[in-house]
């Protein structure tokens, strides 16, 4: 079960972290070919099941199956059966009678790819499932974070923003962990979920604080579709005290990086001059994501002893 799917960072060891992190550097150099494509998953099926709405996902798991020569299909839940209210499971054997190989889903119930992994012969990858994890997402911000300072281990990353509700901010935790870095996790106190120090992570409420020294800036979204309440009073106020600018940038090393998930809200939780500046690598981000989704298509779908580029 643990090599045939991807359903969350918690359960991995490190070293198959690790294999993902390598075998993306491969597919890395892939994507800047003139020539971005390989027979590697030909004749193998991909379908992206999307219950949310997203842009950097989904588009970058289709680019990672059409490159490796995948066919891939793609469903939302507006043009399914679910919006005529055919239920999560009936969705899950209709596809798997059409044979697919791999099903890529991203729910918004906390468990659904697990539930989903329950009811498929196909490999299923986590694409986000509520605010439980984003396994991919977490790789690729691991895998950007290795390009720019060579090494994880030893290194302070902070994590600012709406943690209650954010899985990237979990599957973070849980990776950059394993992998040797002190993590800190900085945002008010309406937005920290209880216990969260059990991830082994540093709590401030003090952002100046948190991004002291610190080798990684990663901001997170305020996911207001997640809150049943307003956790802040006002989104100038909490610009002043957990928005990233100049002033706070400065409080960190001088070559920290600046990360952020997507999608920003500019001048909320960062400064337009620090998402677009030198110290950014946000694009980055999205560029290791095809490269990253590409490793873990074929590592849960490609033929045992294959080579990653035959």
């Amino acid at each position: 079960m643990t090599n045939k799917h991807l359903l969350d960072i918690e359960t991995l060891d490190t070293q198959r972290i690790v294999q993902f992190l390598d075998t993306a550097e491969v597919f890395f150099d892939v994507s800047r070919r003139k020539v971005r494509k390989v027979p590697t998953l030909r004749g193998k099926t991909v379908i992206n099941l999307f219950f949310e709405a997203s842009t950097r996902t989904r588009t970058s798991f289709e680019i990672a199956g059409k490159r490796l020569s995948a066919d891939v299909v793609n469903v939302s839940s507006s043009g399914s059966s679910v919006s005529k209210g055919e239920t999560l499971l009936d969705t899950v054997k209709n596809l798997e009678a059409m044979r697919p190989d791999v099903l890529v889903i991203r729910h918004s119930s906390s468990g659904a790819p697990h539930f989903v992994a329950k009811h498929t012969t196909a490999s299923v990858i986590n694409a986000g499932d509520g605010t439980h994890e984003h396994p991919t997402q977490a790789l690729l911000d691991a895998f950007t974070i290795r390009r720019s300072k060579g090494s994880i281990r030893d290194l302070v990353v902070t994590i600012t923003g709406d943690v209650t509700h954010s899985r990237v901010a979990r599957s973070n935790a849980h990776l950059l962990a394993k992998l040797g870095a002190r993590v800190r996790v900085c945002g008010p106190r309406t937005m920290m979920p209880p216990g969260i120090e059990r991830l082994g992570v540093e709590v401030f409420d003090d952002f100046a604080r948190a991004a002291e020294g610190a080798d990684v800036l990663m901001m997170l979204r305020i996911q207001r579709e997640r809150m049943g309440e307003v956790l802040f009073p006002t989104a100038r106020e909490y610009s002043r005290q957990f928005g990233l600018g100049k002033r706070v940038l400065a409080m960190a090393k001088p070559d920290a990086i600046v990360m952020h998930p997507g999608p920003m809200n500019r001048g909320v939780e960062i400064d337009p001059e620090v998402a677009d500046g030198p110290q950014s690598v946000i694009l980055d981000q999205v560029e290791a994501g095809v490269a990253v989704r590409m490793a873990t298509l074929y590592l849960l779908a490609g033929e045992a002893g294959q080579s990653p580029l035959s």
